[in-house]
């Protein structure tokens, strides 16, 4: 089942779709990352400014170098001892949509541990879009029983895997970091 959908999810992607996911956080609204017409189609899906950045999904830390020009050190040490999902800002984003990055060039990666989205990055090979499944000013959606119809019918693709699951995760903690090592946390 889940192998099937990640099949399926990877072919979307690869034709430049979006689709609707399950991540280490909530469900979330993808796409290829390098895509810039893909990426613009999830500001329309969300009725988003593009000037807002979105982030995205990696599946190991070994794959933040490629999207980041300098990683600091503390951003290492970040990855490795965080207990709960942890995006981290990066300054000097690289290899990606440039309609993805935040206007001073930073970009929000987190490395997911969660089963459906770390094997579908790991299989996709490239970073993915992850934002909230919801229009611009919506509250998130916990679960996918909370995704709009909406949403649901903007996407190419709708993942099965989890549909069931009601847990209601949190979204992840949002940590800034600057060129000479500050770190600014956003959201804990």
């Amino acid at each position: 089942m889940m192998n099937e959908d990640i099949r399926q999810a990877i072919e979307v992607l690869r034709n430049g779709g979006v689709i609707l996911y399950p991540t280490d956080t909530i469900w979330g609204i993808g796409c290829d990352a390098t895509n810039q017409e893909a990426v613009k189609r999830i500001y329309e899906i969300k009725k988003r400014a593009d000037s807002k950045a979105m982030l995205v999904l990696v599946d190991s830390s070994a794959k933040v170098d490629f999207y980041v020009r300098e990683v600091p050190q503390v951003a290492w040490d970040l990855i490795e001892l965080t207990t709960k999902p942890l995006t981290i800002i990066y300054e000097g984003a690289r290899n990606l949509a440039p309609n993805l990055l935040a206007d001073d060039g930073s970009i929000g990666i987190r490395v997911t541990d969660e089963a459906f989205s770390k094997q579908l990055c790991f299989r996709f090979k490239k970073a993915i879009v992850s934002t909230s499944a919801n229009i611009s000013g919506q509250p998130s959606p916990a679960n996918f029983s909370e995704v709009s119809r909406e949403i649901k019918d903007a996407v190419d693709y709708v993942v099965t895997y989890r549909q069931e699951d009601m847990d209601r995760p949190k979204p992840s903690g949002i940590i800034k970091l600057g060129a000479g090592g500050e770190v600014k946390v956003i959201r804990e």
